[in-house]
């Protein structure tokens, strides 16, 4: 019987290198990188066609406005940042309201659609209900953590970029810790008549892209058994859970 093998979506330490994601995503590249690029990784590093047309809203979206994109991402960073540098703010409440904003903000169920890729389409409807059960749970988790270690956030927001009629690229930088500095962009869609961001770009390296790639890989190492990957995540959840 082979053993599930635990997915990778996961933060590695801040002083890992931005391209320590391409090397844990297609398991060959050497770790090179700017302090900037570090603290995107540390942000990032884990949390297809078939899949992009499974994504949550998809058949629903209509033309994404430029303007209400950059509101969304503005209103969304400001809320993160304030969070955050609340130094007053008990860790486990702090995470809790940074939880509340992304669930708001961020269209989790059309990621974690896009992240499973194909694989969706050949799963029983109670898998793809664990599994995004589960997948909500991991991103929350993960990144009301890692954004909760930033200390003396700040938040600018850049240009404007439309992609298509329904999506549009909000640019931002992001600086903490007084010095350290890299760039965020936002990738924003109209979801159910809502717009939602549907993904994360850190240092020209999309979120959704990668951690597809770190599924995929699971479930490649596991015969595709979808089982093998939901009992993986049932233990990463419980494993984040231990740590508060």
């Amino acid at each position: 019987m082979i053993e599930p093998q635990e997915p990778q979506p996961r933060f590695p330490s801040s002083d890992a290198s931005w391209n320590d994601l391409r090397c844990t995503v297609v398991r060959h590249r050497a770790a090179v990188g700017s302090v900037g690029r570090r603290g995107a990784l540390s942000l990032f590093a884990g949390a297809a066609s078939a899949g992009f047309l499974l994504l949550s809203g998809r058949s629903v979206r209509s033309a994404m406005q430029p303007d209400a994109a950059a509101n969304l991402v503005l209103a969304t960073g400001s809320e993160i940042v304030a969070t955050i540098n609340a130094v007053d703010l008990p860790a486990a409440q702090r995470r809790g309201t940074l939880g509340v904003i992304l669930r708001r903000s961020v269209d989790i169920p059309g990621v974690g659609q896009f992240v499973l890729g194909r694989q969706w389409g050949l799963s029983a409807a109670a898998e793809q209900q664990e599994f995004l059960r589960l997948f909500e749970e991991l991103i929350i988790h993960t990144l009301s953590m890692r954004f909760s270690s930033y200390a003396g956030l700040r938040f600018s927001l850049g240009r404007s970029q439309q992609l298509s009629e329904d999506e549009v690229l909000i640019n931002t930088a992001v600086e903490y810790d007084g010095s350290m500095r890299f760039t965020l962009d936002w990738r924003v869609s109209e979801v159910a008549g809502v717009p939602r961001v549907v993904d994360v770009i850190a240092e020209g390296t999309s979120m959704r892209l990668a951690l597809r790639s770190e599924y995929a890989a699971v479930l490649s190492r596991n015969g595709n058994r979808m089982s093998a990957l939901l009992d993986a995540m049932r233990r990463q959840v419980a494993t984040l859970a231990a740590r508060g």
